[in-house]
């Protein structure tokens, strides 16, 4: 296993997906306020309420620890787990592949399969499903938001497009 991980490290260097230390997550040192995840999650569940899908929204912080989760009433087990880790995929993987959705990853991973993409996934709680989104605070990613538990991951990452609209002009203004 120590092999493959290192063979998909080789891989992501020589093909130019690896990025410098210093464009790694929470640069700037802004953090994204605890109202604004709240609220974030909120408008994220509503949008999928207001189409009857109960789902999760997790809100993570730049280095992926949890600020908010918001279960609806009636959304499944797995959800909070699927939710997080989607949120987690593109806070921690974003700013050093350079996508801010989990469905970019999800076409990253699909580009090669059993090879560095697999390998990638591998890593504990990243997931290469759609349904995250990255909160930006000018061109870094300072928190993202996870859903899950919508019928499809592109509509786990509508609603959670709908949590970002929600809180975007503040949260890259502040």
């Amino acid at each position: 296993m120590k092999t493959r991980t290192i063979a998909a490290a080789v891989l992501l260097m020589a093909t130019g997906w690896a990025a410098p230390v210093m464009a790694q997550v929470g640069y700037s040192g802004y953090a994204l306020p605890l109202a604004l995840a709240m609220e974030a999650a909120t408008a994220a569940v509503k949008a999928c309420e207001a189409k009857g899908w109960p789902v999760t929204a997790t809100v993570v912080d730049a280095s992926g620890l949890v600020k908010a989760t918001l279960k609806a009433d009636h959304a499944t087990v797995h959800t909070p787990d699927t939710a997080f880790r989607k949120a987690y995929t593109v806070a921690t993987l974003g700013p050093i592949f350079k996508f801010n959705r989990s469905s970019a990853f999800a076409e990253i991973v699909a580009k090669y399969p059993g090879g560095a993409g697999t390998s990638l996934t591998t890593i504990p709680n990243v997931i290469a499903l759609a349904g995250g989104v990255g909160v930006m605070h000018g061109s870094e990613i300072v928190a993202a938001i996870g859903v899950g538990g919508a019928p499809g991951g592109d509509k786990d990452e509508a609603c959670a497009s709908a949590g970002l609209a929600a809180i975007a002009d503040r949260a890259n203004a502040q």
